[in-house]
């Protein structure tokens, strides 16, 4: 992790979140509902999630969520449940600390599938996940009852596919609605809605109706059209910080060697949940708003960092997700961004649970406010992969429904050693097979998540990592088409053989820039 360099300095495709898609019988269930969520869709599998709701004034004390998965799906990974199988029939029952569930609360569990298809048939304490209206808030006479919460099907760049739970009653037909306008209308229990804009978000509900009204409306589900793009984000982009370490003009650097992109550092809190360079810096008219205005110039762009190893931060300082959220909307809005990265170390982010997950949460937030943005985050490994609180980091993204696209680690100051070229792959591998564990991918797709950031030439434990090593480190990257190459920092790279560790250059003999000329050279 960086470390004394930053002391006492204050430092693809879908986002889809399906709304609750429950699968509902005929048999209403007063005491308990389950809301089936299907968090992230990777193609050959998905991450998929259970709300149990309470609905009723009493206290439960344990609750069991049983469905089928189709043919050809198979349950993977599960958490917060003790769940097992029987063929493709599922039983997940509460874990211990969780199945007590008061008046109007809620207990959620996730899981991975692999293959394709929503859960069928599903109930909760041996009746219908879908529940019903209460019997002592009837529908008007005639009216048919509330339909069973829409499932979210297949999604193109255009066109939305929804299925729902039949209504009770007699059902002349469903009307679709997307706030207050009909956007479809069917006699059956599914619709595609078409026309849509790539890239954009909507939420709908359902309606039964007949000759005697329409009933009240279904829970509500979201989805985005695919087709978001980044317009062209790099993640070729080494960390270069204006207020540290003698910064070099970005335009020589970028001619000098065809880096096209900078992670700048560091955004922190300039008081409470409020955002500003350094904690210090506004964030626009100042110096760091003259050196992205350069990097703009030569035809460049910029990925904030937020965080860093010193400084007050946002993360605890902004006492929510969605307070937080907004503080990264603001820098988003200020340079129209295509990317941003959460550099989570020291115990006051990465070491502490409430702080992670404020950060996951208020990077869910911005992901659904902002479909085609790439969220970053980046954190200190072992020699094997992330510790323990690294690997607490990505189960509760998965977990969360976060959709992180990179999950980056730093690669140095982790005793590393004379071959820090493997041990930077030994690590490397580690987050592989963690994410593989939490999400449920392919070896190719795990890596196209996955980024290294490392630090040029001696590092504060006096690692070495020379121009060669990097070039080895940058062609296994490109080689295993991972999504993101960084190091810290454009500010050292110059030579000073014998120098030591110090801001303005790296401790070894080397021509300037060549870090970032080696950089420029990943293709992603």
């Amino acid at each position: 992790m960086r470390r004394s360099l930053r002391a006492g300095l204050a430092t693809l495709s879908v986002a889809l979140i399906a709304g609750a898609a429950s699968l509902l019988g005929s048999t209403p269930a007063y005491a308990a509902t389950a809301a089936f969520t299907k968090v992230q869709d990777w193609g050959t599998g998905y991450e998929g999630k259970f709300i149990v709701i309470n609905n009723t004034s009493s206290t439960i004390t344990s609750w069991n969520v049983q469905f089928d998965l189709p043919s050809g799906a198979t349950m993977g990974t599960a958490w917060d449940a003790v769940v097992t199988t029987s063929g493709q029939h599922v039983t997940a029952t509460n874990a211990g600390w969780n199945g007590t569930v008061a008046p109007g609360g809620t207990a959620s569990f996730g899981f991975n599938v692999s293959g394709s298809g929503n859960p069928l048939n599903c109930t909760v304490n041996g009746a219908s996940c879908g529940g019903g209206t209460p019997p002592s808030s009837p529908p008007p006479a005639g009216v048919p009852g509330k339909p069973g919460n829409p499932a979210v099907g297949t999604v193109t760049n255009t066109s939305i596919a929804l299925s729902w739970g039949a209504s009770t009653g007699t059902v002349t037909g469903y009307r679709v609605y997307e706030g207050s306008t009909v956007k479809a209308t069917v006699t059956g229990t599914s619709a595609t809605i078409s026309g849509l804009g790539a890239c954009t978000a909507h939420t709908y509900t359902v309606k039964a109706y007949n000759g005697n009204g329409e009933s009240a409306a279904s829970n509500a589900a979201s989805a985005t059209t695919t087709g978001c793009t980044t317009s062209g984000f790099k993640g070729a982009a080494p960390y270069y910080y204006v207020g540290w370490g003698n910064p070099p003009s970005v335009s020589t650097v970028m001619s000098a060697t065809g880096i096209k992109w900078f992670t700048m550092a560091f955004v922190l809190s300039g008081g409470g949940c409020t955002p500003a360079w350094d904690g210090s810096r506004p964030l626009t008219g100042g110096a760091d708003q003259s050196t992205i205005n350069a990097i703009k110039a030569a035809g460049g762009d910029i990925v904030p960092s937020f965080g860093g190893y010193s400084g007050n931060k946002l993360g605890p300082n902004c006492s929510t997700a969605a307070a937080l959220a907004g503080a990264y909307q603001q820098v988003i809005n200020a340079y129209s961004l295509k990317a941003i990265d959460i550099d989570i170390e020291n115990t006051d982010e990465f070491e502490n649970e409430a702080v992670q997950d404020r950060i996951l949460n208020a990077l869910k937030i911005v992901k659904q406010n902002n479909p085609g943005i790439k969220t970053i985050i980046t954190f200190g490994t072992t020699t094997t992969g992330p510790n323990w609180w690294g690997t607490r980091l990505i189960n509760q993204s998965a977990a969360l429904g976060t959709n992180i696209d990179i999950f980056t680690i730093m690669p140095f100051d982790f005793g590393g050693g004379a071959n820090m070229y493997q041990n930077t792959v030994n690590a490397t591998e580690g987050l592989k097979n963690a994410l593989k564990t939490a999400y449920g991918w392919s070896d190719a797709t795990a890596y196209a998540h996955i980024g290294i950031s490392g630090m040029n030439g001696l590092s504060d434990q006096q690692e070495l990592t020379s121009t060669a090593t990097w070039t080895q480190i940058r062609d296994w990257a490109n080689s295993h088409a991972i999504a993101r190459l960084a190091f810290w920092s454009v500010n050292r790279d110059r030579g000073c053989a014998g120098g030591g560790v110090v801001s303005n250059c790296s401790g070894i003999a080397q021509s300037d820039w060549d870090f970032t000329r080696i950089t420029a050279g990943f293709t992603r």
